[in-house]
C-alpha cells in the first residue's frame, strides 16, 4: 500500500510536473519571452517561485520515500542551485530514477516506523501518519502551486495535465 501511495503516485505526479514544464517552454517560445520569467514567477509576494516549488516537490518525493523506508542516506542530494528549465528537468529525472530503485518490499515496516525531521525538535510521526498527513499532502501542495503559477501566467495546462493518464478499465 505505501509503495503505491508514494513511489507510484510520486513518480506519476513528478512526470506530470515535468510535462507542465515542457508546456511552459512551448508557451514562452510561442509568446517570445524568456522562460526565466515563468521560472521566477510566484502567486504571491511571500510565496516561493516556480523553481522552488519544483525543488520542494522533488525533495518531498525523495525524502518522503527515503524516510518511510529507513534509507535517508541513499537519497540523492541536490544543492538547490537550479535556475534553468533543463536543470529543473534533470532534478526531476534524478528523483524519478531514485524512486525507481524501490520495491514494495522496502515498505514492509513502514506503518509503525518513527519518522522525525530536525525542525520537529525531537517529535515524530509514525510512518502511516507521516505518509498520509505530511508527505502526500506536501507533494500535492507544491505541484498544485507550480501548476497554478503556470496557469496564472497563461500556460495551457489543464486538469488532464495535472491528473495524467488514468488506469481506465473496460
Amino acid at each position: 500500500m505505501f509503495y503505491d501511495l508514494t513511489v507510484v503516485q510520486f513518480s506519476k505526479i513528478l512526470n506530470n510536473l515535468s510535462h507542465f514544464l515542457d508546456k511552459a517552454a512551448t508557451h514562452a517560445e510561442t509568446k517570445k519571452y524568456d522562460i526565466s520569467v515563468l521560472l521566477n514567477s510566484r502567486l504571491a509576494p511571500d510565496q516561493f517561485n516556480l523553481i522552488r516549488q519544483v525543488q520542494i516537490a522533488c525533495d518531498t518525493a525523495k525524502l518522503g520515500v527515503a524516510r518511510l523506508t529507513g534509507k535517508v542516506e541513499s537519497a540523492p542530494v541536490h544543492a538547490d542551485t537550479e535556475t534553468t528549465l533543463p536543470e529543473l528537468k534533470a532534478r526531476i529525472q534524478s528523483v524519478l530514477d531514485y524512486l525507481a530503485t524501490f520495491t514494495p518490499a522496502d515498505f514492509a515496516d513502514t506503518a509503525e516506523r518513527h519518522i522525525s525531521q530536525p525542525r520537529w525538535e525531537g517529535k515524530y510521526l509514525t510512518g502511516q501518519e507521516f505518509a498520509i498527513q505530511h508527505a502526500i499532502p506536501n507533494i500535492y501542495f507544491h505541484v498544485t502551486t507550480a501548476y497554478a503559477i503556470l496557469r496564472h501566467n497563461g500556460v495551457d495546462v489543464g486538469k488532464k495535465d495535472y491528473l495524467g493518464g488514468l488506469p481506465y478499465k473496460s
